[in-house]
């Protein structure tokens, strides 16, 4: 098959180059290491940094999934799916168990993830100090002393003042005993996911020039004060209006018509496996 474009839109030494930083972010994982953000067909913070990463990695055997919040359909999943297919020719899916490589925009799937898949993350901002830290300098030597003194203190303000964490995406994460990293804004629900998984996590920031990754079987653990443990968004009492999903993270969607509030399944691609299921089996 003929291409306009070399395989995958990106040149070869651009390639190599971003999957040598692959390697030193595998080896280092939560590390964040400095890459050459190459320009692309798209807006910066609209996933060049994920999008290059995939670019780097794919191959013609490899099949692809986007999702963007969860979805298959949004419009930044259906552009990227469409840059991504029309320079590789790859084969495409909505179900994760069938993909090998997943590219993310916060969130990971609801489907577990097993050995030999790559979940890309499109990331805005990588650096979890910045919070607190605007000197980048100061941020690259607080990470290799292990000085997150400020940030702990800035989680127990929080504390205090609303009684409980307020951070609601992004939540810093203390990767293989030692780095604290920002996990892109995925939601608590997903931060779990990211302990002693079995796939492979690649991060890609383009704007900020950043990648870091979390191998397979890696500890991961949010920062968490002993008598204030971590807690993820809570759903008791709802289910997902189209596949009666109750153990799934659920977008609430507003129906202007009838002024009801809706709750859905925000993994599109793990909703329509449901219901799938649910028409085979007579329901």
């Amino acid at each position: 098959m003929t291409f306009e474009y070399n395989f995958a839109f990106i040149d070869e030494n651009a390639k190599k180059e971003i999957r040598r930083k692959l390697l030193k972010a595998i080896a280092i994982p939560g590390h964040q290491v400095p890459f050459a953000s190459r320009e692309l067909p798209i807006a910066r913070g609209w996933g060049t940094g994920g999008l290059q990463i995939t670019m780097a990695i794919i191959g013609p055997e490899d099949v692809l999934k986007v999702i963007d919040q969860g979805c298959d359909g949004s419009v930044n999943a259906v552009n990227l799916r469409k840059l991504i297919s029309k320079t590789t020719g790859v084969r495409t899916t909505f179900e994760t168990h069938k993909a090998t490589i997943i590219q993310t925009r916060h969130r990971i799937p609801e489907v577990p993830m097993k050995e030999g898949q790559i979940l890309v993350f499109q990331v805005p901002l990588p650096e979890p100090l910045r919070l607190v830290e605007p000197s980048e300098a100061e941020t690259r030597r607080m990470h290799s002393e292990k000085d997150y003194s400020r940030l702990w203190v800035t989680l127990y303000e929080d504390i205090v003042k609303w009684g409980s964490i307020s951070i609601g995406a992004s939540y810093p994460c203390k990767v293989n005993g030692h780095y604290v990293m920002s996990p892109s804004p995925i939601p608590k629900w997903d931060i779990y996911k990211l302990h002693q998984s079995e796939c492979l996590y690649l991060f890609g920031a383009g704007r900020e020039k950043r990648i870091y990754a979390v191998p397979p079987y890696t500890d991961v653990e949010p920062l968490q004060f002993a008598d204030k443990p971590f807690e993820v968004e809570s759903f008791e009492g709802l289910c997902c209006c189209r596949c009666g999903a109750v153990d799934a993270y659920l977008d609430e969607i507003y129906d202007e018509e009838t002024g009801c509030k809706y709750h859905v399944c925000s993994d599109t691609g793990y909703c329509d496996s449901r219901l799938g299921g649910l028409e085979r089996n007579g329901l």
